[in-house]
């Protein structure tokens, strides 16, 4: 165990943690909603520090990040737990567990072993993913700190749901996020994940703000958040944010406490990219298809600049962040 980041001792030994935006208020010897910080004589631990569920070597475009460094390569890792509790979740076998439920704990793992994993296998950047990072964000942020040092990137693929002082201190070693935005509408965050909507426009604004490379991600669920009306509405708040935010709307499966539902029909999905162009979005991507939507063409001229073929990139178009056709500089950050 660690003593955890991002607390106050209270009377009556009450640990407030003040992590993400649930804001816990947490008794002696009970967890967090999150089921990973425990409050043992007054002070907050976290008890999957080092403590790695899933490790793999992935591109960084299953992240799915399409404008930061394509075609790398980003070592991403992850312990148990979720401040989430969303009834569709894909990796819910491991995100849906927790210490607390007497989950298994995983792999030890150092922060120093992480950063020479990555290095070992030609990574870019490290990920930090597959459950929510900052369930273990001590973790993180010690690794964070390291490979930065190391000349390596930092992503958070995060439901974006942390508090203001969490971003405000991984900041200097964050370098990208791609932020889920289930819905638009706060009942349904209430009802399907258990939270709120307006911490995680929040933190998407402030992600701007402090200039890390953001791109957004909408698992569009059929009876769920497929409405024009909702999904005019996520456009248009993205488009409010920056319109250069890449939006991924991707195709749902059934799964966990949704396998009774249908996948989402592709015509859906070609239905919500015009809406985003609408809105007036600039990079709009399909995940989990086959065949189209992946490819990244030049805001300007329109020509193809990047080809894709799942997570593989084909044909790479552009130099020194630039289109080689007419020279527009493209957002994002590029090899």
């Amino acid at each position: 165990m660690k003593e955890a980041f991002l607390y106050e001792k209270l009377e009556n030994n009450l640990a407030h943690c003040y992590l993400c935006a649930h804001q816990c208020k947490i008794a002696e010897q009970k967890f967090g909603l999150c089921g990973a910080r425990q409050n043992i004589g007054g002070a907050l631990y976290t008890h999957v520090y080092g403590k790695v569920i899933a490790r793999h070597t992935d591109p960084v475009e299953k992240k799915p990040l399409n404008h930061f460094f394509p075609g790398s390569a980003s070592f991403s890792i992850a312990t148990v737990g979720c401040n989430f509790r969303c009834g569709f979740c894909q990796n819910w076998e491991i995100s849906q567990s927790s210490i607390r439920d007497g989950a298994p704990q995983g792999e030890d793992l150092a922060p120093e072993e992480i950063v020479r994993f990555a290095l070992e296998n030609d990574c870019k950047s490290i990920s930090y993913t597959y459950t929510e990072p900052t369930i273990f964000f001590e973790y993180a942020y010690d690794t964070a700190k390291l490979a930065k040092g190391k000349g390596l990137y930092n992503i958070f693929v995060t439901n974006g749901y942390m508090s203001q002082e969490a971003l405000q201190m991984i900041k200097p070693y964050l370098d990208a996020a791609n932020v889920d935005l289930k819905f638009f509408r706060d009942s349904a965050y209430q009802r399907v994940c258990k939270a709120r909507l307006t911490p995680v426009l929040d933190s998407i604004r402030l992600m701007r703000k402090l200039n890390i490379w953001i791109e957004i991600t909408t698992l569009v669920v059929p009876g769920e958040n497929d409405s024009e009306g909702e999904l005019r509405d996520i456009a248009q708040f993205i488009a409010s944010v920056d319109k250069n935010i890449p939006w991924h709307i991707s195709l749902f499966h059934p799964d966990y406490q949704f396998s009774d539902r249908q996948a989402t029909p592709e015509s859906t999905l070609k239905k919500t990219e015009g809406i985003g162009h609408q809105a007036g979005l600039t990079y709009i991507y399909v995940g989990n298809v086959w065949g189209w939507g992946n490819d990244t063409h030049c805001h300007n001229c329109k020509k193809l600049l990047i080809k894709r073929e799942g997570f593989s990139v084909l044909e790479y178009n552009i130099k020194e962040g630039r289109c080689v056709f007419c020279h527009t500089v493209i957002p994002g950050l590029f090899l």
